[in-house]
């Protein structure tokens, strides 16, 4: 019986390991039948694999406290790449310079349902009140439509002028840049905002503590699948576009090699103990949890560290 692993984005860097581990028959290595599919918005993802509809998800690693109090109930198996992985864009005419957060006032910016919460944060963590700074952060008008990537309806939206930025995926984002309609404000991964923004979240494939107790080797083979995947990509980043041909439309096929080649320096599946701390007291700011902070190992699969690093 296939497995199912659902992620909330697929025209899209930010998960691009997990999908690709499915194109490029890695998982089916490890003797795994993987199939994947489109769940949108983050929460309703988590829903998915807390009510045992998908077996795997590919998401933020905060991103099961939506369904899974405190992160009871499900373990995440490793990282898809390190750090708080979603950029910010302003339209190119107005004068605000890289990284300056204080130029951002008044401005109309989108976001994804959930992940606005990265943003408000770090909106937080740099001490701007974007209420009384007049920010105002959302979806674009007329939402997402079932089916399409929120970085490229927000980047369609911007160009309408519907909208002054938005905080999105990667590949959101280059869109927005290489047709010559924004610039690029924000990249946390890189150095810009608050140093702890970095440790808010991550990418990482997540499963449940069911399947982690009751089929310990398919959590496992999981962990090797994507670890491969991320060493293929390190040693042939032409593969990227072997999968993008597949599954994306043309223009974001012909942008996601230079994508995965400029993440390939975060492509680590190791999931650190500082990165939790950080993400433990990211969850507690943003109220998606209260009390103390969870320890390591009730949000890690530490069985399968071992698998890491290949």
């Amino acid at each position: 019986m296939p497995l199912k692993l659902a992620l909330p984005d697929l025209v899209s860097n930010s998960y691009f390991p997990a999908f690709a581990a499915v194109e490029l028959g890695f998982f089916r290595e490890e003797g795994l039948d993987v199939e994947h599919e489109m769940i949108f918005p983050v929460p309703a993802c988590c829903e998915a694999l807390r009510d045992g509809r998908v077996d795997l998800v590919a998401v933020s690693m905060h991103a099961p406290l939506w369904a899974f109090p405190r992160w009871r109930g499900s373990k995440a198996l490793c990282a898809l790449s390190q750090g708080m992985y979603w950029f910010l864009v302003v339209r190119k005419d107005l004068p605000i310079e890289k990284g300056d957060m204080n130029g951002l006032k008044g401005l109309r910016l989108a976001a994804a349902p959930a992940v606005e919460i990265g943003l408000k944060e770090l909106f937080k963590a740099a001490g701007i009140d974007i209420a009384k700074e007049g920010i105002s952060i959302g979806l674009p008008p007329g939402g997402v439509p079932p089916g399409a990537s929120f970085g490229v309806v927000a980047a369609e939206s911007l160009i309408r002028g519907e909208i002054d930025g938005f905080w999105a995926n990667g590949m959101g984002a280059e869109v927005a840049v290489t047709s010559g309609i924004a610039r690029m404000i924000l990249d946390v991964r890189r150095g810009d905002g608050p140093p702890a923004a970095f440790r808010f979240t991550q990418p990482a494939l997540v499963t449940s503590s069911k399947i982690c107790e009751e089929q310990p080797d398919v959590a496992a083979a999981a962990t090797r699948a994507i670890v491969k995947t991320q060493k293929a990509l390190k040693e042939d980043v032409k593969l990227a576009a072997k999968v993008g041909e597949k599954l994306f439309p043309a223009k974001e096929a012909a942008l996601i090699a230079t994508l995965i080649e400029r993440d390939l320096p975060f492509y680590d599946a190791a999931i650190h103990e500082e990165n939790v701390a950080g993400m433990n007291a990211f969850a507690l700011s943003a109220g998606l949890m209260q009390g103390a902070p969870v320890p390591y190992e009730d949000i890690v699969a530490t069985e399968v560290s071992r698998y890491w690093k290949g």
